[in-house]
């Protein structure tokens, strides 16, 4: 089985081919058009513009992830299985060019789609390949229940996954996201755009010059007895503590290394209290700040305490928006028949799982 995969939902144009093997889902091709050298100038993503760069962009874009894939012109009619888009949550121009263009390919080729919540595609991230890790096992079911720590610019969640497409989200962030806090943390400290890199940057060199932190910013939440998330406090206090020092440029990288360590306590604090009280046998990480290579390193060493559960994360070339997690989501549902007809297909920006 191949499926195509179209992910469109931000400033990302991404195709990809992905095909089940006899240990599980490889990628045969990952075509990514970025659009942040566009969007930098702004500090955010301007959803006119992104819309207009994916209609530019998704064809030529889906063409050469056919090409990669070995599938010539003319032949993904008798090669592509099944069409996987993503259908929201994201920017209703940019879904709407994905979703058009899936639409159209399934009538031309005759070939079915699936839909797909961009949340769940970041969670089948670690998915692939995953049944290679997992083929001498005698039930592959043993990762669940599981536990998904889905941290991007948009959301910030913790979604308990007790089978395929059975999901129940326990936990989200009631204003911003860890992504966003940290694009406007940065915003604020004027370091660059995206945030979270740019200050992963700098709190990286406070670590190689083993620096003493000077400035202690709050933990928003980390006692709650619930599993929800608030990140627009710490963006306020850190607001206040450049303030209080007018010469502040001269100490980023203890600013930064404080505001990604008060984001990461929190998260971690949170994953390991659910994960205990559900009893779950694996934690996964998922979304772009996944990509946080302290979130990472810290994670791995909070989950490895814990009796009898696994620790999973995506590549890194999986993290951030892209069309084999979209493909492998949609090879699972695949899988179960869940097909929706091509004219039923239709953008839900505000999508929930």
């Amino acid at each position: 089985m191949k499926i195509l995969g179209i992910e469109t939902s931000c400033d990302e144009t991404a195709a990809a081919v992905v095909e089940e093997t006899r240990h599980g889902v490889s990628v045969l091709s990952n075509v990514i058009s970025s659009q942040i050298d566009i969007h930098k100038k702004y500090g955010g993503v301007v959803p006119e513009v992104a819309a207009r760069e994916h209609v530019l962009n998704i064809l030529p874009v889906v063409n050469e992830a056919l090409l990669k894939a070995n599938i010539k012109n003319g032949e993904a009619p008798k090669k592509i299985n099944a069409i996987a888009v993503t259908i929201g949550p994201g920017l209703i121009t940019s879904l709407i060019v994905g979703i058009e263009t899936a639409k159209v390919l399934s009538y031309a080729w005759n070939v079915p789609v699936v839909g797909i919540n961009h949340i769940e595609g970041h969670i089948y991230a670690n998915f692939i390949g995953d049944a290679k890790k997992t083929r001498k096992q005698k039930n592959k079911k043993t990762i669940f229940p599981t536990l998904i720590l889905t941290v991007s610019g948009g959301h910030t969640m913790l979604v308990l996954m007790r089978g395929h497409g059975k999901y129940e989200t326990i936990g989200e962030t009631r204003d911003d996201a860890a992504g966003e806090a940290f694009d406007k943390a940065a915003a604020m400290m004027k370091i660059g755009y995206p945030g979270g890199p740019a200050i992963s940057a700098y709190a990286e060199q406070l670590t190689m010059n083993n620096e003493r932190l000077t400035i202690k910013l709050p933990r928003p939440m980390i006692n709650s007895k619930d599993y929800d998330f608030s990140f627009s406090g710490l963006k306020t206090a850190l607001l206040y503590e450049l303030k209080k020092n007018p010469n502040y440029k001269l100490q980023i990288p203890n600013y930064c290394a404080e505001f990604q360590q008060a984001v990461i306590d929190v998260l971690i604090s949170k994953t390991i209290k659910a994960a205990k009280e559900y009893k779950v046998k694996t934690v996964m990480l998922s979304g772009g700040v996944s990509a946080n290579i302290e979130l990472r390193k810290q994670m791995k060493k909070a989950i490895n305490i814990l009796d009898n559960v696994k620790f999973k994360m995506p590549d890194l070339k999986y993290t951030t928006d892209n069309a084999p997690m979209i493909a492998t989501a949609g090879y699972y549902k695949a899988k179960r028949k869940k097909f929706t007809p091509w004219k039923k297909l239709k953008v839900d920006c505000n999508a929930e799982l």
